[in-house]
């Protein structure tokens, strides 16, 4: 879970890591009121902040400066409702400004290609480290994290000593800082930690002025108040639905929605529905959908019942290869969806292999469920499926929208 920056701010506060004091606005009229708290305790001025799960803010005037109460307002009401690489901006942050005396960059994350945490570290922070990291990446350094040492008071050293600090107060300071965010990311398990910039003040204070924070989600149950961090305005009412009910579920934009068990069978089954679709009216995956290795029945039928509440899904693919989810199960979570509907809104293409898959087809069989078409091959289900889609959304061969 990506979290807002003022959602990091807080999870860096309750961890020691400086920071300003600010306050989030859904209205620029709330948008004024903190403003105005702002300057009455001595702010020179403020920072408006478009409040999105993206990088590129500044860039895209998602960022702007006010001195007075009124011109925060201004700007909150220009910067409210923008489109940011796709995010719509439905909350500002009204931050306490600052003068900058220098920009660094940290951030630490998962390597998973090295098995190990990453820390990055740069002396040239601010609004294109993307750029520094591609045409100088000496600038940057990247240092490996031992999992069972962590970032000790001599790793966080190394660090910033890697990344150019002269030995002295500035280095000790950001160190400090550094090993507090390395406490971020291990007690509330998360998977990446970014400040950018972190800065150093004209008062010698250094600040993470932004945070970039992501949540690993399989860490919830030990983090109680990590579900207060859901941001359900701008969640997907699917996606929503479908991990309340402990479904791996990603929307799409295509026609054909995908259901199977495993996530690398569900991938494969994307790549060739995508490719059944280049001779079928350019028809597309509409989701990822992962069952899981053992689903119930119950299972089944919530995830049949997800997918065919996506409006712009025309038909079904339920792919599944029998293992510890037996095709006799999935077979019956099928014929259980389809009660609990009161009948199926959508056709399913349906293709069964491995354990139970004769007794599953045997039951669909039984069933005699109208709308329901067992192919016997993956490649075999894709086209169906495809060409079903395609005959119900109107679409010509080879035409895409």
């Amino acid at each position: 879970m990506d979290l807002y920056e003022y959602q990091a701010r807080n999870l860096f506060r309750q961890h020691g890591v400086p920071v300003l004091d600010g306050a989030v606005a859904t209205t620029p009229e709330e948008a004024r009121s903190a403003a105005q708290s702002l300057l009455d305790a001595g702010s020179e001025l403020v920072v408006v902040k478009a409040q999105v799960k993206t990088g590129g803010r500044g860039k895209a005037g998602g960022v702007k400066l006010a001195r007075t109460a009124e011109e925060a307002e201004a700007r909150a009401r220009d910067i409210l409702g923008m489109d940011i690489k796709g995010h719509t901006v439905r909350a500002v942050l009204i931050s306490d400004g600052v003068d900058l005396d220098a920009e660094y960059y940290f951030s630490i994350l998962l390597d998973r290609a090295e098995r190990q945490y990453l820390a990055m570290c740069s002396r040239e922070g601010g609004m294109d480290i993307e750029t520094l990291a591609v045409e100088r990446p000496e600038a940057l350094a990247r240092i490996g994290i031992d999992p069972l040492e962590g970032i000790t008071p001599a790793v966080a050293h190394r660090i910033v000593e890697a990344a150019g600090f002269e030995a002295g107060h500035l280095a000790d300071e950001v160190a400090a800082v550094i090993e507090r965010l390395w406490e971020v990311f291990t007690a509330e398990d998360a998977t990446l930690v970014e400040v950018n910039p972190l800065v150093k003040a004209a008062d010698g204070r250094i600040i993470a002025l932004d945070g970039k924070v992501t949540l690993d989600d399989n860490s919830r149950f030990r983090h109680p108040a990590h579900a207060e961090l859901v941001d359900n305005a701008a969640t997907d009412p699917l996606e929503a639905r479908a991990r309340e009910a402990g479904l791996n579920y990603v929307r799409l934009e295509g026609e054909v929605g995908v259901l199977g068990n495993g996530a690398g069978l569900v991938m494969s089954t994307l790549d060739v529905v995508a490719g059944a679709g280049e001779r079928h009216g350019g028809m597309k995956p509409a989701n990822f959908l992962d069952l899981g290795g053992g689903s119930s029945a119950e299972v089944m039928a919530t995830g049949l019942e997800v997918v065919a509440s996506d409006p712009q899904v025309r038909a079904i693919l339920v792919n599944v290869f029998g293992g510890i989810t037996s095709c006799d199960t999935v077979a019956q979570g099928i014929v259980t969806a389809v009660e609990s509907l009161g009948g199926l809104p959508k056709p399913v293409v349906v293709r069964l292999d491995g354990n139970n898959a004769d007794t599953g087809r045997a039951i669909l069989a039984d069933a005699a469920i109208e709308g329901v078409t067992v192919v016997d091959t993956m490649d075999g289900a894709a086209d169906v499926v495809t060409a079903i889609a395609e005959k119900i959304s109107g679409r010509p061969a080879g035409k895409e929208a």
